[in-house]
């Protein structure tokens, strides 16, 4: 081979090889920012348990595996579900979709629909990549109906009078 047979087979082995090096920037950086994201987005606060107790400390290992901790209210009991478990059964555009879609409280829905789908995907992808553990969470409980598992009251108390015509 001449001098300009193996600069070119270098040049190519270079340049096949930064795609691939380019795309694994890209993914640790999405991992990255679904990590932020779940962080500053509050997830572990409910879907972590004994996560606030510990001021964010737990090991990302323990992270978003669901409580059986509910949240009682005029709706109802609902649970933080195990979104390394739920994450594991969808596809990305099936959790888009599912983020897109009210949930009950005090799940904060209108933050996860405000988010773009770059953001979505990234949280997404990094609760993949955490892998499913647990087990599911409790299911919902409706109105009126007996509750066996631990739950927090989410019924807000003394609540002044309503001024007629106020916000109006």
């Amino acid at each position: 081979m001449t001098y300009m047979s193996w600069g070119a087979l270098l040049a190519l082995g270079l340049f096949c090889g930064m795609p691939a090096r380019a795309a694994d920037g890209a993914a640790a950086q999405a991992h990255d920012r679904g990590r932020y994201l779940v962080v500053i987005g509050g997830c572990n606060d409910c879907h972590t348990p004994g996560y606030p107790e510990a001021g964010g400390t737990l090991p990302e290992k323990q992270w978003l595996v669901g409580s059986p901790v509910g949240f009682q209210g005029p709706w109802g009991v609902t649970y933080p579900s195990n979104l390394r478990l739920s994450v594991q059964k969808m596809t990305e555009a099936q959790w888009i979709a599912h983020a897109r879609t009210a949930m009950r409280p005090p799940m904060p829905s209108p933050s996860l629909i405000a988010m773009s789908d770059r953001d979505l995907k990234a949280i997404y992808r990094y609760i993949r990549k955490l892998g499913g553990s647990g087990v599911p969470a409790p299911g919902y409980v409706p109105p009126g109906q007996a509750v066996s598992t631990p739950y927090i009251e989410f019924v807000p108390k003394n609540l002044p009078p309503v001024i007629a015509g106020a916000g109006s």
